[in-house]
Formats: C-alpha cells, sequence, structure tokens
C-alpha cells in the first residue's frame, strides 16, 4: 500500500499541520556553520574566518547537489525511516562541527547537512504548496514560502547568536544536535512507514557527476573565499582551485553527453527565460553582497556586537512580509512580472542610495529602519518573482535539475563573486583614502604624538570614504540595472504598449487596399459594358 501523506491516520488534522509548521521551522534555518556564530569560531579555533566561509557556500552547494535526485530519492525509502535516519545524521553532523577545531572537517560536514537537508525539506514543501494552492499556483505558493523561509531564517540566525553569545559557538551546533534529535523521534512516532508510490531504483543515479558538479562548486568557493587572504593569481592554491574546478565543470559536461538519463540537463540554458533569469539573479547578488559594506560599517565603525548586528536583519521582516502580500496580490490579478521585478530592484537601489547618503559617524540605530525595510522588500520580491520567472515553462524534470543550478547561482556564487569583488575593493579604496588625507597632513604642523592620537579618526574616515566610492558604483550600475528591466520584454509583446496605434495604422491600409481593389473591380466592369 502507498501514502502520500507524511503522518499516520490516527494523527489529527490540526497536530499534522502544527507537526509540519515545527518540522519546516528547523529543517529551514539548519546548517553547517551559522552566519551570526563565525566570529566565534575565528576565535575559538584560531583560524581564518575564510574556512567558515567557504563551509557556508558548502552548504548550498550540498543542497543544489541534492535537487536532480530527490524525487527518486522520494520515490525509493519510506519516508518514516528515511527523515528520522536523516535527522539522526545531521545531528551526529551538528555534533561533529561543535566538537572539532579542524575547519576542513566543518566544511566537508557542511555540504553533507546541506545535501542531506534537501532532502528532507522536499518531504514537507510538497504537502505545504498543496495548502497553500490547491490548484497548483507557483506564484501563490512562492508569495507565501519564500517570505516564510527568509523569516524564519532571520529569527533563528538571532536567536542562535543570543546563544552564541551567553555561552560558546560549540553549544550554538550541540543545541542543533539536540533538536534534530527531537525532530527524529517525532519522525519516528507520528510519521507513517509506507511508500510514498512505486519504489524506484538508485542505479540509474550517476553518483559521479554529483561528485563532480560539488567539485566544480567548491573549487570555485575556495577561490571566492581565499582569494583575498591568498592575493589571488599571485597564489599557487588559487591557480590550482581555479583549474580544478574548470576541468571539473569540462568533465561534467562531457559526462552529460555521455549518458542516456543525464544528472543535469543543459537543454535548459537554450531558454531565453533561464537566461536572463540567471542575470536578473547575478544583479540582485550584487545588491545582497553589499551586506558586507554594511557589516564593515556596523562593527568596525559604529562598534555593534554580533548580536546588535544580527538584530538589524530583523528590521526587514516588515519588508519581506509587505513583498509576500503584494506578490500574492499581483498573481492574483495576472498582472505580469516586469514592474513587480522592477519594484524589487527599484528597492533595493533605494537602500543603497540611502546607505550612501547617510553613512556617517552619527548614525544611529533608528536610521536603519528605513533602508531596511527596502531592502526586505527588495529581497523578498525578486527571490519570488526572478525564481518563477527563470523556471517558468520547464518540465518536472527540466525543472527539478535547473533547481539545484539556480539555487547554487543565486545563493552562491551570484553573492559570493561580489562579495569577493567587493572585499578586494574596499581594501584598495580604503588604502587609497588613507592616502588621500596623508596630504593635509604636514609634518611640520602636526606632531607624531598628534598624528598617532588621531589615527582612529583617520582609520575610520577611511573606511567610510572606502564604502560610500563602493556604494555610489553599485548605486551607478543599479540604474543600469532598472534601465535593463524597462529594455527586456520578459515574454511579452515588445510593441504592446503601442498596441492601439498599431491596429490604427493598419486598419487604415486595410480600408486604403480595399478602396483600391472595388475601384479597380468598377473600372473593370465598366470596361467591360463599354
Amino acid at each position: 500500500m502507498y501514502n502520500q501523506g507524511l503522518f499516520r491516520a490516527w494523527v489529527p488534522k490540526l497536530v499534522q499541520l502544527l507537526l509540519i509548521i515545527i518540522f519546516i521551522s528547523v529543517i529551514v534555518p539548519i546548517n553547517g556553520v551559522y552566519v551570526g556564530n563565525v566570529s566565534y569560531m575565528v576565535g575559538g579555533t584560531g583560524m581564518p574566518s575564510e574556512y567558515y566561509v567557504w563551509a557556508n557556500y558548502g552548504s548550498t552547494i550540498g543542497m543544489g547537489a541534492a535537487m536532480p535526485i530527490i524525487l527518486r530519492m522520494k520515490w525509493r525509502y519510506k519516508i518514516r525511516d528515511k527523515v528520522t535516519v536523516i535527522f539522526i545524521l545531521i545531528a551526529i553532523l551538528s555534533y561533529l562541527n561543535g566538537t572539532t577545531d579542524r575547519p576542513l572537517l566543518i566544511v566537508a560536514n557542511s555540504v553533507i547537512i546541506g545535501y542531506l537537508k534537501m532532502i528532507v525539506m522536499l518531504e514537507f514543501i510538497i504537502p505545504i504548496m498543496f495548502m497553500i494552492s490547491p490548484e497548483g499556483n507557483r506564484g501563490k505558493f512562492y508569495s507565501v514560502f519564500y517570505p516564510f523561509s527568509i523569516i524564519i531564517s532571520q529569527i533563528a540566525g538571532y536567536i542562535l547568536t543570543i546563544i552564541a553569545f551567553d555561552f560558546n559557538w560549540q553549544f550554538v551546533h550541540i543545541a542543533s544536535a539536540a533538536v534534530c534529535l527531537f525532530l527524529a523521534l517525532l519522525s519516528w512516532i507520528f510519521m507513517h512507514d509506507k511508500f510514498f508510490g512505486f519504489k524506484m531504483p538508485l542505479y540509474y543515479i550517476d553518483w559521479l557527476s554529483i561528485l563532480l558538479f560539488v567539485s566544480v562548486f567548491m573549487f570555485g568557493s575556495y577561490v571566492l573565499a581565499f582569494g583575498k587572504q591568498q592575493y589571488w593569481i599571485h597564489s599557487p592554491k588559487i591557480i590550482n582551485a581555479s583549474t580544478a574546478s574548470f576541468v571539473s565543470l569540462l568533465l561534467l559536461v562531457v559526462r552529460q553527453y555521455t549518458l542516456k538519463r543525464p544528472y543535469i540537463s543543459f537543454k535548459i540554458f537554450r531558454k531565453n527565460n533561464v537566461i536572463h533569469g540567471l542575470l536578473m539573479l547575478l544583479m540582485t547578488g550584487m545588491y545582497l553582497a553589499t551586506g558586507a559594506i554594511q557589516n564593515i560599517f556596523t562593527i568596525g565603525i559604529l562598534g555593534y556586537d554580533s548580536v546588535l548586528n544580527a538584530k538589524l536583519n530583523l528590521l526587514m521582516i516588515p519588508g519581506i512580509v509587505a513583498a509576500g502580500v503584494y506578490m500574492a496580490f499581483w498573481f492574483k490579478q495576472g498582472r505580469g512580472l516586469k514592474m513587480f521585478i522592477f519594484l524589487g530592484f527599484a528597492a533595493m537601489l533605494a537602500y543603497t542610495v540611502i546607505m550612501y547618503l547617510s553613512m556617517s559617524l552619527e548614525f544611529s540605530f533608528e536610521n536603519w529602519i528605513l533602508p531596511l525595510l527596502l531592502k526586505g522588500f527588495g529581497m523578498g520580491a525578486l527571490f519570488i518573482a526572478v525564481w518563477y520567472y527563470t523556471l517558468d515553462k520547464l518540465e518536472m524534470t527540466q525543472m527539478m535539475a535547473a533547481t539545484g543550478l539556480v539555487l547554487v547561482w543565486r545563493t552562491f556564487f551570484s553573492v559570493g563573486i561580489f562579495s569577493a569583488l567587493f572585499a578586494w575593493l574596499q581594501y584598495q579604496f580604503q588604502i587609497e583614502a588613507v592616502g588621500n588625507l596623508a596630504i593635509y597632513m604636514d609634518g611640520s604642523a602636526f606632531s607624531y604624538n598628534q598624528v598617532m592620537g588621531n589615527m582612529k579618526a583617520i582609520q575610520f574616515n577611511a573606511i567610510i570614504a572606502a564604502n560610500k566610492r563602493l556604494l555610489g558604483y553599485v548605486c551607478i550600475a543599479g540604474v543600469g540595472v532598472l534601465l535593463y528591466i524597462l529594455a527586456y520584454n520578459f515574454g511579452e509583446d515588445r510593441h504592446k504598449m503601442y498596441r492601439g496605434i498599431k491596429v490604427t495604422a493598419d486598419r487604415r491600409r486595410h480600408k486604403e487596399k480595399l478602396k483600391r481593389t472595388q475601384m479597380q473591380e468598377i473600372e473593370d466592369a465598366a470596361g467591360a459594358v463599354l
């Protein structure tokens, strides 16, 4: 017997809904490394922060690697057994992350946690999708699920940062392991032990392709994470990692064309919406990467601790909720995505402009409300609309394979490449700003003690000058993004705005042609009579 539900028959519907909310609220934020915990991990282990940035990228890469085979895994095992075992494995890996001081082990565990997390997440996403939209409207589902997942991640990050601040960074991972064990117990008690459908074999899965997929992006993420520290192409490690990533990509592409059932179909890149969707996700990553500039300002200039810095993310929640509500109304009205995507990028540009104009030493906490509200709205709008447009008009098999690539592109590549670029540019601009300030310091006018006494103020002003210059370039690029959105037709009639003029001109030409035809017939008839 098959059972396409999640829980046993004796579990009440209300309890099932409560259990789904509990499970998804824990699965979404769980990770191998938590961003608010990184500074404590660096201090506790004495290792560079780049290892933990790499581990954070690894979680996303693991999630993307699981997407093409996730449906086959769903049909292969009983739901209760699969969910219980996965939660136990995640608990073990989280415990290892909390008790080790070896960063490479944390990186490897983070990849596996992301892989397992994606498999178990699908079990709860499908029933949530049909509860939100029984007719299968993806737009309506995205309008609810994406804001919910982003808000849960922000709240969980804030809570875990408080735990790390009050106790230590190890306790965060041990607490995560305990929560996963508790969920494993709940799944064993309440979930049924039947298959979702007919058993699908696993020997159709090409594990070598999965390994190559992970290799491509893990070597690439090493370059982005350690590029600044290793001084980019001047380091043999960066050159070797770049070469390994490129070779793995070539092998992955060749491998797919030799398989009867390819792991990833590259035919999706022939579709216009996929190409432009990836480009818009890259532009979204540019704005999300400005979070690194914000962290430099809050921690380096304003002196915020990690808890207060994590609290800033909570200010984005009203904007995220507004984006979800507005998008649901937008889809209900059947409107196109063009202007909503335009609004999302416009909100991000407004956030950048406000930060450019108001960044100073006297910046108060209340000044964050408006820019972060706009950033939250822009993030929610772009995550919903651009993701919807990118995966639109794809078949189910193509969509599952494309989702893994798009997930890695959106969360790792687009954000990672701009974060690395911004970190390098900010450092170069800061050095240049210090040199510019030094012009006004004559050795005969200031004593050594006076210069040393003002060194902190000089450094602060150099950081602000570098941040503002970088944000200014982002603002200029943002104007170009808005012009691109206005110029692109999103698959609609390019001349739809001028359809009235076009129809009038066609009607006039048709009348003139009909008149000439009728006059010719009259002349021919008159000639025949004569």
